[in-house]
């Protein structure tokens, strides 16, 4: 199981390097100058190749990347440029707010979508598999973007049940997850079809094998089947996908931290790229990278604990 766990962690290692590597460059190739941004149209050589050196922006691409990663080595991700605050701090000061959305979002929606894909495949082609069958293809095709605009002209203009715009109190959880409650629905709603769909289709296939048959034949409770022995091989896959989900549900957070005004780090990385801000873009994206590489890697261990031919290799 360690060998397994060291392969995975340096998998993420080099997938983490080429992620950043390449939006490294991608950043860097976003129209317009930085320097004219940030200094204005006055501002004279001097000034301008100052700030160049000051940013780096002076020396080779290659070298630009190689100096990112032995400073992030070291804990420093450089100095916003505008506010002369360690880079760091700045981006560390956003991940619990996205860390917290997302966390909260695919909780719940991991939770009903299970069970609900679980009744679906137990109860295989009633009325109530039928309706779930459609209420889950409903939810999967309606955007992020699209229910958070709507909850927030219906939940909080219109019938005013939740606050429209920020994260709550500093120290008041209450008031923290009555603002989280509308963004979480918002990037959370789709995944409960998503997993419900995938939970039901896994479990059916893991019904019809052979053991689940013979369990069956030795006069196990149908509860004790279902849960102990069919949805641990069929959960696999939804562990999967939640782990790469955690990609698609950072990049929900950026649109639902825009329309709810709330702060995290999809609204630090839009600001920035507007802004034309590389050490803060730099450092959200590398965080928001290692958001998602931990995830994926989480989730191979776990099918690994759970599957012990995963381990094997098989």
């Amino acid at each position: 199981m360690l060998s397994f766990i060291f392969k995975r962690i340096g998998l993420a290692a080099v997938i983490t390097v080429l992620a950043v590597s390449s939006l490294f460059l991608i950043v860097h190739m976003i129209p317009g100058d930085p320097v004219s941004t940030m200094l204005g149209p006055r501002a004279t050589p001097e000034m301008r190749a100052a700030l160049e050196a000051r940013m780096g922006l002076d020396r080779p691409l290659i070298v630009q990347i190689g100096l990112f990663f032995a400073n992030m080595l070291r804990g420093d991700l450089g100095m916003d440029v505008f506010s002369n605050r360690p880079v760091t701090d700045i981006v560390l000061n956003q991940v619990p707010y996205t860390l917290v959305l997302i966390l909260f979002s695919i909780t719940w929606s991991a939770v009903l979508g299970v069970a609900l894909g679980c009744y679906s495949a137990v109860n295989r082609n009633s009325l109530g598999d039928r309706l779930t069958g459609i209420l889950s293809v409903s939810v999967i095709a309606v955007p992020a973007f699209v229910v958070a605009l709507y909850s927030l002209l219906i939940f909080a203009v219109k019938l005013q049940w939740f606050p429209a715009i920020g994260a709550g109190d500093a120290g008041d959880w209450g008031d923290q997850l009555h603002h989280l409650l509308l963004p979480s629905l918002a990037i959370g709603l789709s995944w409960v079809g998503y997993i419900a769909r995938l939970v039901r289709a896994s479990m059916l296939e893991v019904m019809g094998e052979g053991h689940i048959r013979t369990a069956r034949a030795f006069g196990l409770p149908e509860r004790r089947i279902v849960f102990g022995y069919a949805l641990r091989l069929a959960i696999l896959p939804t562990v999967t996908v939640i782990g790469v989900g955690m990609g698609f549900l950072l990049s929900a957070a950026v649109f639902t931290e825009i329309v709810f005004s709330r702060p995290g780090l999809g609204k630090l990385v839009i600001d920035s790229i507007t802004t034309r801000n590389y050490p803060v873009v730099m450092g959200s994206v590398l965080f928001s990278t290692l958001i998602f590489v931990a995830s994926t890697t989480l989730a191979d261990i776990v099918n690994a604990i759970l599957d012990p031919r995963i381990r094997a290799g098989k």
